[in-house]
C-alpha cells in the first residue's frame, strides 16, 4: 500500500515531485542533489551542462593528437602488470591504423581478466604523449557485448559534487527530462516565432546534435530567467511600498554640523546623492536606494548624511560590512566623525562590541554579520547600511532589516556598492532599488600610475619598494593566496618571508584572512602608524581598507585576477594628496583576455570603463556565461551577450506582475529555488 507521502507526490505535477521519485534515488542521493540546489524533477531539467564531449564519431588512432579527447575502437593486442613502486595495468590496442596505450592505477583482478588480448574495445579519453607513443589515462571504456561509446548526440557534462559521478547525473536528467518534460508549463505569454518551445530547448541544451548552432535554446532560457528576475524584483519593490517607515524629515542641522567640520568640500556628485537619500528618507514609504561609485568616489561621506538624517529624527542607524577588517575600520571612520558632533558609535564584529555603551541604545552601530545574530536587537532601527551590498546573500539583507522591522514600521535600506556598473544594466540588474551614482572623484585624489612589468624584472621592483620606503612611503605587496596550493602562485606567507629578507632594515608585515581579528588590527595598526613600512596581503584589503600614507601597490601575478577585482585594489593607493603607483607583476607569456586586462588597467582608472570592459571580456565565455563580479549569479543569462532582451524582458515581467502572479510563483520556483521565499531584501 502506497505511503501518504509517496501519494501526495504522485498528485503533484511531475516537475514539482521530490527527485526521490525517480528510481534510485534515496535518502542519501538526494541529499547530495540537494548540495546543489536540487530536490524537485524540474530542479534536474533546469541543470545544465558546464561543457559539452564529441562522442559521435569514431577517430583512427593515427589521427589522434595530443590533448584530444575521443572515441578510439579496436582490438587488445597486449596486457600486462607493469612497475613494481607503483604498479599499473598497461593495455596496447590496435585499430589498424596504429597503437594507443591504455594505463590504469588502480585496477582489480577481474578487469585484469577482463581486458584480454583478442578482446574488442571501445575507450573513450584524452590522448598524452607517454613512455610508448600516445596513451590514455583511465579512459572509459566497454568491452565486446557491452556496446560502443559512440553517441548520436554530444555528451553533456555537468557541475557535480562530492560522491555524485557525471553518469549518475546524466542518468538522472534523463529521466527527468522523460517524466516532467511532456507536462512542463510554459509560464511566459509569448515568445518570438524564431525561439524554440521551453521543452524543445531544455532537450536540445541536454543533448545537442553536433554542429547544431545553441545560441536560440539558449537565449530561450536565458530570456525566462531575465524575465523572472525581473519581476521578482518589481514585486519586491511593490510590497516596500505597502509597508510604513519611520518619517526622517528635519532640519537637516547634524548633516551641515558634519560637513562643515569636514576639510574639503563635497563634490557634486555627493550633493546630489545626500539630496536624493534626504527626499527619500523623508518619505513614509520605505527607501530602497542602491548608491554605486568608483573606488574612491566618496560613498562612506554620502552614507554618514543619511546615518546623520535618521539620528536626528530620533531612530538608529546600523552599518553592516562584508569583512570584520573593514567593519572595524568603518568603526574608526564614524567615531572620528560623529565623535564631535555628541554621538555615540557602537561597534559588533564577532561577538564583541568594539565601542563602549549598550548596542541596543546606540544611535550608530557599525558591524559585520554578527547585527542579525538572535541575541542582538535594536531599540528603533531606521536606516540599514549595506556596504558592498553584492557581497551578502538576500537572506543576509533581509534578516538585517528584519530586526529594525515592528509593527510600525520598517527600517530605510541604503546598499552601496564600489563595483559601478553601466546604468542601463544597473536598472534592470537592481529593479528594486532606485540608483543614486557617484561617478567624479573628490578633489585632492591624485591618479594612480599603473605599469606592467614581468616576474623577470622583479628585482627591479624589489629595490624600487626599498628605495620609497626607505625615503618614508608606505607600500602594499599583494599575494592571493595563503598557503602554497597552486604551483605557480606565491604564498603570502612564503612572500612576505622573501621580502623580509630582500628589504632588510624595513618592517615587513603580513595580514591575510585566516589570522585572528586581533592580529589583523595590530598589522594594520602598525601600518597606519608607520611601525610597518610594507604590508604583504592577500586580497583581504581589496574593499574599504583606507590608508592614505600609502603610495605604491605591487600585485603578484596580475594575469590571474579579474579587472574589476585589480581595479578595487589599486584603489588602495593614491587615496590622499601623494601620487600613487600600482606595478602590476605578470608571468609571460600572457593570455589574449589578461592581455587585454592589463592594457585597459594601464589606459584609464575610470572605473566605469573599467566595468563595461570587464564585463565584455567575461561575457564571452563559457556557452552559460560565468558568475559575474558584483551582479547577480545567473544561470544562463548573461548580461553583456544577452543585454539585447533587456526591455522585452522588463516589459513581459511588468505584464506578468500586473496579470499573472500565478506564473510567477512558477517562474521563482524554478529559477530562484529558495530565493521565492524572501518577500523582503
Amino acid at each position: 500500500m502506497p505511503s501518504s507521502t509517496s501519494a501526495k507526490a504522485s498528485a503533484l505535477p511531475a516537475g514539482d515531485r521530490p527527485v526521490t521519485v525517480l528510481s534510485g534515488v534515496g535518502p542519501a542521493l538526494a541529499e547530495k542533489l540537494g548540495r546543489l540546489g536540487i530536490t524537485t524533477v524540474s530542479d534536474l531539467l533546469f541543470h545544465l551542462p558546464s561543457r559539452y564531449e564529441d562522442r559521435t564519431e569514431v577517430w583512427p588512432i593515427r589521427r589522434l593528437a595530443t590533448g584530444q579527447a575521443a572515441v578510439v575502437e579496436g582490438e587488445i593486442i597486449g596486457a600486462e602488470v607493469a612497475g613494481r613502486a607503483r604498479p599499473a595495468l598497461v593495455v596496447q590496442i590496435s585499430d589498424g591504423t596504429g597503437r594507443l596505450t591504455l594505463r590504469f592505477f588502480h585496477f582489480t583482478a577481474s578487469q585484469r581478466r577482463k581486458l584480454d588480448p583478442g578482446t574488442r574495445i571501445s575507450v573513450y579519453g584524452e590522448a598524452r604523449f607517454g613512455l610508448q607513443g600516445l596513451e590514455m589515462i583511465h579512459p572509459e571504456y566497454r568491452c565486446q557485448g557491452e556496446g560502443s561509446l559512440l553517441e548520436t548526440t554530444l555528451t553533456p557534462v555537468y557541475p557535480s559534487t562530492d560522491g555524485l559521478s557525471v553518469k549518475a547525473l546524466r542518468r538522472l536528467i534523463r529521466a527527468a527530462l522523460d517524466l516532467a518534460l511532456p507536462d512542463l508549463p510554459e509560464y511566459l505569454l509569448s515568445r518570438p516565432e524564431s525561439e524554440p518551445s521551453l521543452g524543445d530547448a531544455l532537450r536540445r541544451l541536454h543533448a545537442p546534435p553536433r554542429g547544431v548552432p545553441l545560441d536560440s535554446p539558449r537565449r530561450r532560457l536565458a530570456f525566462e530567467e531575465l524575465v523572472t528576475h525581473h519581476a521578482h524584483l518589481l514585486q519586491l519593490r511593490h510590497a516596500a511600498r505597502e509597508r510604513a517607515a519611520p518619517r526622517c524629515a528635519g532640519q537637516g542641522a547634524l548633516v551641515a554640523a558634519f560637513l562643515a567640520r569636514l576639510p574639503f568640500v563635497p563634490t557634486a556628485g555627493q550633493d546630489r546623492a545626500i539630496r536624493e537619500i534626504v527626499r527619500d528618507l523623508g518619505d513614509s514609504r520605505p527607501m530602497q536606494r542602491l548608491l554605486q561609485g568608483d573606488v574612491g568616489s566618496g560613498k562612506t561621506l554620502v552614507a554618514a548624511a543619511a546615518a546623520l538624517t535618521v539620528i536626528e529624527a530620533g531612530f538608529q542607524a546600523a552599518l553592516m560590512a562584508p569583512t570584520e577588517l573593514l567593519a572595524r575600520q568603518h568603526f574608526d571612520t564614524f567615531s572620528a566623525w560623529f565623535g564631535p558632533l555628541a554621538i555615540e558609535t557602537a561597534g559588533l564584529m564577532g561577538t564583541k562590541q568594539a565601542g563602549r555603551g549598550r548596542l541596543d541604545g546606540a544611535p550608530f552601530i557599525v558591524g559585520t554579520q554578527a547585527l542579525f545574530q538572535e541575541t542582538v536587537s535594536f531599540d528603533s532601527l531606521g536606516l540599514v547600511i549595506i556596504d558592498e551590498q553584492h557581497r551578502f546573500g538576500v537572506r543576509e539583507r533581509q534578516a538585517l532589516r528584519a530586526k529594525g522591522a515592528s509593527a510600525q514600521h520598517a527600517p530605510h535600506l541604503l546598499a552601496m556598492s564600489a563595483t559601478p556598473i553601466p546604468r542601463t544594466l544597473a536598472q534592470s540588474v537592481y529593479a528594486d532599488l532606485e540608483l543614486s551614482t557617484l561617478d567624479e572623484r573628490p578633489k585632492g585624489r591624485s591618479p594612480v600610475n599603473t605599469v606592467a612589468l614581468p616576474q623577470a624584472r622583479r628585482p627591479e621592483v624589489v629595490a624600487r619598494v626599498s628605495e620609497v620606503c626607505r625615503g618614508g612611503a608606505k607600500a602594499y605587496w599583494v599575494c592571493p593566496l595563503v598557503e602554497e596550493g597552486d604551483q605557480d602562485l606565491k604564498a603570502a606567507v612564503a612572500l612576505h618571508a622573501e621580502l623580509a629578507r630582500d628589504l632588510q632594515g624595513l618592517a615587513v608585515g603580513l595580514i591575510h584572512g585566516r589570522m585572528k581579528s586581533a592580529a589583523k588590527d595590530q598589522v594594520m595598526a602598525d601600518f597606519v602608524h608607520g611601525k610597518v613600512q610594507v604590508l604583504v596581503a592577500t586580497t583581504v584589503i581589496e574593499v574599504g581598507v583606507d590608508v592614505p600614507s600609502a603610495s605604491l601597490l605591487v600585485i603578484e601575478n596580475a594575469e590571474r585576477l579579474g579587472l574589476a577585482q585589480l581595479h578595487q585594489l589599486r584603489g588602495r593607493v593614491g587615496r590622499g594628496a601623494i601620487p600613487g603607483h600600482c606595478v602590476l607583476l605578470y608571468k609571460a607569456p600572457l593570455g589574449d583576455v589578461a592581455r587585454e586586462r592589463i592594457a585597459c588597467l594601464r589606459s584609464t582608472d575610470d572605473g566605469f570603463a573599467i566595468a563595461r570592459r570587464d564585463l565584455e571580456l567575461r561575457g564571452a565565455g563559457e556557452i552559460f556565461g560565468s558568475r559575474q563580479t558584483g551582479l547577480p549569479g545567473f544561470r544562463v543569462a548573461d548580461l553583456v551577450r544577452d543585454q539585447d532582451l533587456l526591455p522585452e524582458a522588463s516589459r513581459m515581467a511588468s505584464e506578468l506582475v500586473r496579470s499573472k502572479p500565478d506564473h510567477l510563483l512558477g517562474l521563482r520556483r524554478r529559477w530562484l529555488h529558495e530565493r521565492h521565499e524572501l518577500s523582503q531584501a
